[in-house]
């Protein structure tokens, strides 16, 4: 499919501030790698030297840019990057093709509330009793719906994804391929010398527009539900404890660990292989930096936290000086030791 100059400058709210050679656009790139058949953007000034050299046939661009490569379409808005995924929302839109209905080699109970003239169920699916799927909604192949669970509308479920039983996703929910929703929370109490599994009675619930990244899991709560807040986005390889209570509009990015019970605020982000040990609050807008282990509550949002265990950046960052001039300081106290002797 090709789009227009002026098809993109609708779609992007913005304005042509160069007009380039090529007319037709099919394609999307890096400015490193485009031709003249695809669009790119300048989101970062790092990426400059390569804007001055790419091979796009059309650049979006922000206010301002000085310099200017020859030949090239340039349009400017408030936000690349943003203008950017529209675009790329425009295109993967137009080619993915939503064909409702129940695959012959799917299974689903009997008693399963679906519409089958709105719903997308592939080869391999299992939906069991009980459970709910709303319209617009696809289940990939080889994913597992559990008995009682909900699935909201429009939501997508690729393959091999399992979803146990009684847990609820809210609206537009989106689970990469292998993701696990639901399974037991890592409970034992010892008993005369055994390790002896502790029920887990709970749910999941996933609340609109969260979204969970490839072989994530999200266990069940003991009792009551553990809980992604709205609009939350989830990274492959990250693990959710049971009972863990996670806000809105969250990031969550990969290898991030969270301990049972302990709830993170809003617009939080836990960089990557990050993560908290169990029942400690995270307060709203905080960031923890990769690799950092929040082990007390962070009461208070709005700062970046780093290190093991977590400390304010600026305070972390002056321990870290300090211990890079240990071996100096060492070879100090050994000259003075000499001169002693």
């Amino acid at each position: 499919m090709n789009l227009s100059v002026d098809k993109i400058v609708t779609i992007t709210s913005g304005k042509i501030v160069q007009s380039g050679e090529s007319h037709g656009f099919s394609g999307m790139a890096s400015l490193d790698e485009a031709t003249a058949k695809d669009v790119s953007f300048l989101g970062n000034e790092k990426y400059f030297q390569a804007f001055m050299n790419t091979g796009a046939g059309i650049v979006l661009i922000p206010p301002g840019v000085p310099d200017r490569p020859e030949s090239v379409t340039l349009i400017e808005v408030e936000n690349p990057s943003i203008a950017f995924g529209e675009i790329v929302k425009f295109f993967v839109n137009t080619k993915k093709i939503f064909t409702p209905g129940v695959h012959p080699a799917a299974h689903v109970a009997v008693d399963v509330q679906l519409d089958p003239e709105a719903v997308c169920v592939k080869a391999g699916a299992i939906i069991e009793s009980g459970a709910i799927i709303g319209n617009g909604t696809e289940i990939g192949p080889g994913a597992v719906i559990g008995e009682r669970s909900r699935i909201g509308e429009d939501c997508m479920i690729y393959a091999n994804c399992t979803v146990r039983e009684e847990c609820v996703l809210g609206d537009r929910v989106i689970l990469q391929p292998g993701c696990v929703i639901g399974a037991d929370g890592y409970g034992y109490e010892l008993l005369d010398g055994m390790h002896v599994k502790i029920d887990q009675v709970g749910i999941v619930e996933l609340c609109d527009d969260v979204e969970v990244g490839a072989n994530t899991t999200i266990d069940r709560a003991r009792f009551g539900k553990t809980k992604v807040g709205k609009g939350t986005k989830i990274d492959n390889l990250t693990q959710i404890a049971h009972n863990v209570q996670i806000g809105e509009h969250t990031l969550v990015v990969a290898q991030v660990g969270l301990a049972g019970s302990s709830k993170i605020g809003n617009y939080v982000t836990l960089a990557a292989q990050s993560g908290c040990v169990g029942h400690i609050n995270i307060a709203d807008k905080a960031t923890l930096a990769a690799r950092t282990v929040a082990t007390k509550d962070i009461p208070t949002g709005g700062g970046v936290y780093m290190g093991m265990p977590a400390r304010p950046m600026r305070e972390e960052m002056k321990k870290m000086a300090l211990i890079s001039r240990l071996p100096a300081l060492v070879a100090e106290v050994k000259r003075l030791s000499s001169k002693c002797d």
